[in-house]
């Protein structure tokens, strides 16, 4: 058998065995669903001790890219969750100060083409996705964190029902950076809560009935009135 790997020039960090595995995830020389060889033969393969290699793994296993099959021991490649991803992204757009007026521009730009493929390409099972999101805030309208998480699961079952992966991941970042305004809107802004309802009820039947472009009209109005009510809640502010 061909070694996926050969040992490292210098006596290497966990990270950088890490990266190098990532390397092989993302260009696609191992795929989900492939295999990960043993501890013991990456050890050798690397040239370095067990106790490196697992902290490689473990890393690894944090961003969604290693995992097991229930029962069964061996390692193998994953497909990350979108939250694994957003985390990092969301870090990122974090700590270069972005802007609310950025946040919603994005927004814009990607939650009504991804509620117009919606409503072409959903699933009877992601239908029932949003509309449990959409049940949810209803039901939790009056606990801040459980509505506006709510809100999030809404947008990431929309996006997730586009079909599209590139929007789906493009999205989840958004969510993260979008829910401290949102609880702070719900909270200073009354009328906040009902208008979300009703977008989310307009969209959600838009999508049920297969109706692409009134799908995405609603959504437009959705985003533009976030806009509105964080304009609101940013001049209210004493």
């Amino acid at each position: 058998m061909t070694d996926l790997f050969v040992p490292l020039d210098d006596h290497p960090a966990y990270r950088q065995i890490a990266n190098v595995i990532e390397e092989r995830i993302v260009g696609r020389s191992l795929r989900a669903g492939d295999p990960l060889p043993s501890e013991m033969d990456l050890a050798r393969q690397f040239g370095v001790n067990r106790s490196t290699v697992r902290e490689a793994i473990r890393e690894l296993e944090i961003h969604g890219l290693l995992g097991r099959v229930r029962g069964e021991k061996r390692l193998r490649v994953t497909r990350p969750h979108p939250k694994h991803v957003s985390s990092g992204v969301s870090r990122a757009l974090a700590l270069n100060d972005v802007t609310f007026l950025e946040l919603w521009e994005a927004m814009m730009a990607i939650e009504p083409v991804a509620a117009q493929y919606a409503a072409a390409r959903r699933t009877p099972v992601q239908l029932q996705s949003l509309q449990r999101a959409a049940a949810r805030f209803k039901r939790e309208a009056g606990n801040t964190a459980a509505a506006v998480a709510a809100v999030v699961d809404f947008f990431t079952a929309v996006a997730a029902a586009s079909g599209n992966q590139v929007l789906a991941l493009s999205q989840a970042p958004l969510n993260l950076l979008l829910a401290p305004t949102l609880t702070r809107m719900i909270k200073r802004i009354p009328q906040a809560r009902a208008r979300i309802q009703i977008a989310q009820d307009k969209i959600a039947g838009a999508i049920k009935l297969r109706r692409s472009d009134q799908a995405r009209t609603w959504m437009e109005k959705h985003i533009r009135d976030f806009k509105r009510g964080h304009e609101l809640e940013a001049g209210g502010k004493s």
